[in-house]
């Protein structure tokens, strides 16, 4: 098959196309020089006035597995009025904050993007993590593995003994087809299972003599640099939510100054105690931190005002939730590896805690100078559907439309906010960097992100409106691999993805230690843990080194 998009503005930051009028050649599923085609024999799609980018790439979302299914059973009455009908060969299912699993591939693709990565999934459940994500159409994926809180990773590190954790780490990736490390308040979620938390990097691990977080954070850091994984450590730091949040994250970013590291969800982690139990926003410090240490990206988990179905493997914060916003939820334990909890809740711009967690986000994306370092997530479901994004990609692009929002919003949040002082509006090109080639560079994806020669043909074409939201809600053409699968906002075909993962070699004797330990520790018998390549639609190895 052959592809022609002729005459577009194409902003292709990796190549350094910014909204400079070209064409896009694709010959199967792949960007190609020009002459490669037989230009009698391709489809020809004229994209001249209309804006031309690579395929979105989503790095932090929650939407499959264990507990993003258990989310969905919680709240049903989420679903009403976000009933999606069958029609044709696309089958029905349901939206709202936790939408299922077709209707998610159905609503990324409308909106132009092409690879997500699930942000968190305990080893013991990443079976049900992949079954799921054979059943989203239309998007390359990968998983995050939790491992902040691993108990054979604790007693390695209490042992002194990081070569075992390096190890065990390699073949937990490869045993649950996983794509990175992903640390949730390390130690703390352990604590917790002891009714209690961890409030600093160096409060010691219950049952884990000489485990702090901090220890476990630099741990898995050097275990990645070793095994030369192709994303860094995605770390969900302790705090979160708190008054201390700022002060300890930017206490986690000098522990590993210098090094590679992903800081996710960062507005839910910047901030100080304030008055009347509405915390201060502490944006300009946390990115202060992250311009000074160019080793670092962070993703931002903007909220976005309206229903949220807040999920994570951190059971304290979710607890503490609950007793905040009451009604339904949901905690639970993984044996050995993680805990965690659900909680529904509703962000309203009347509210001083929500509305200061909205400006506080803003805040964040302006205040950092590096676009290549900071992407657009809204950590779904907790921060606000991941329908939201074009909302906030307008908020960045349209400074008097940001003052707006801002003037509605609570007096108390108002009050020492620095958002009315950012003149800063972004560009196309700074919306290309943060939601496509940042991230994809970030998750070390080298065909995704870019429009060169080489990269998968996934691109995605918008009609520039002066209302940017309007604009990215609904593009005029996107393609996947080089079939077209959505027009003007609607599904039209449906394709299969593939799944990334990472298999870094280990000295197999770890392999004696492991099958011990799950005679002692698990109810799964450790021939049964892993999944297989084969168990894995579209399974696709990428290189470490």
């Amino acid at each position: 098959m052959m592809l022609g998009i002729v005459g577009g503005r194409v902003y292709d930051p990796c190549n350094g196309r910014d909204g400079e009028v070209a064409d896009v050649w694709v010959k199967d599923g792949r960007v190609v020089e020009a002459a490669a085609i037989d230009r009698e024999r391709a489809e020809i799609v004229d994209a001249a006035g209309l804006v031309v980018m690579p395929g979105g790439v989503e790095i932090h979302s929650h939407l499959v597995g264990a507990k993003v299914n258990s989310g969905r059973k919680l709240r049903p009455e989420d679903h009403r009025g976000n009933e999606r009908v069958r029609a044709g060969a696309f089958r029905s299912g349901v939206g709202g904050t936790v939408p299922t699993t077709y209707v998610s591939g159905y609503l990324y693709s409308e909106m132009g993007y092409t690879t997500i990565m699930e942000a968190a999934t305990a080893p013991l459940v990443a079976r049900h993590t992949h079954e799921e994500l054979e059943d989203m159409p239309n998007l390359d994926k990968g998983v995050f593995i939790t491992m902040g809180n691993n108990h054979f990773i604790m007693q390695a590190v209490s042992e002194g003994r990081p070569e075992m954790a390096r190890d065990y780490v390699a073949w937990l990736l490869k045993a649950t087809k996983g794509y990175a490390i992903k640390l949730v308040n390390p130690g703390g979620v352990e604590n917790w299972k002891w009714g209690k938390n961890v409030s600093e990097l160096d409060d010691p691990v219950i049952g884990y003599e000489g485990v702090t977080p901090r220890k476990i954070v630099e741990t898995l850091a050097w275990v990645n640099e070793e095994l030369g994984l192709p994303h860094v450590p995605h770390i969900h730091g302790i705090n979160l939510g708190r008054s201390t949040s700022a002060r300890t994250t930017v206490e986690t970013m000098k522990t590993l100054a210098g090094r590679r590291a992903h800081y996710c969800h960062l507005q839910f982690l910047s901030y100080g105690e304030g008055p009347r139990h509405v915390n201060k926003g502490e944006a300009a410090a946390v990115a202060a931190a992250v311009n000074a240490d160019p080793a670092m990206t962070v993703d931002v988990g903007q909220i976005v005002f309206g229903q949220a179905t807040t999920m994570t493997s951190d059971g304290p914060l979710q607890y503490s939730l609950h007793q905040t916003a009451g009604g339904r939820w949901m905690n639970d334990d993984v044996e050995s590896e993680s805990g965690g909890g659900i909680v529904p809740i509703t962000y309203k711009r009347t509210n001083p805690v929500n509305a200061t967690m909205w400006r506080t986000g803003l805040e964040i994306f302006l205040l950092v100078e590096d676009p290549w370092r900071v992407f657009l997530t809204t950590d779904h479901p907790n921060g606000g559907r991941f329908t939201s994004y074009p909302q906030v990609i307008r908020l960045l692009m349209d400074r008097a439309y940001r003052e707006e929002t801002f003037a509605g919003i609570h007096a108390r949040a108002r009050k020492g906010a620095l958002l009315p002082e950012l003149e800063r509006e972004y560009s196309l090109y700074d919306i290309a960097v943060i939601t496509r080639a940042g991230p994809a560079r970030a998750l070390g994806l080298e065909r995704k992100g870019h429009l060169g020669v080489g990269a998968d043909a996934d691109i995605a074409i918008y009609a520039e409106q002066d209302d940017k939201e309007a604009m990215f809600a609904k593009p005029r053409y996107v393609f996947k691999d080089g079939v077209l699968v959505a027009r003007d906002g609607v599904l039209v075909a449906e394709v299969p993805g593939r799944t990334f993962y990472v298999a870094p070699p280990y000295d197999p004797a770890i392999e004696d230690e492991i099958r011990a330990y799950f005679e002692r520790a698990y109810t799964v018998a450790y021939e049964n843990y892993a999944v297989l390549a084969g168990d894995v639609a579209g399974a696709e190895p990428v290189a470490c080194g």
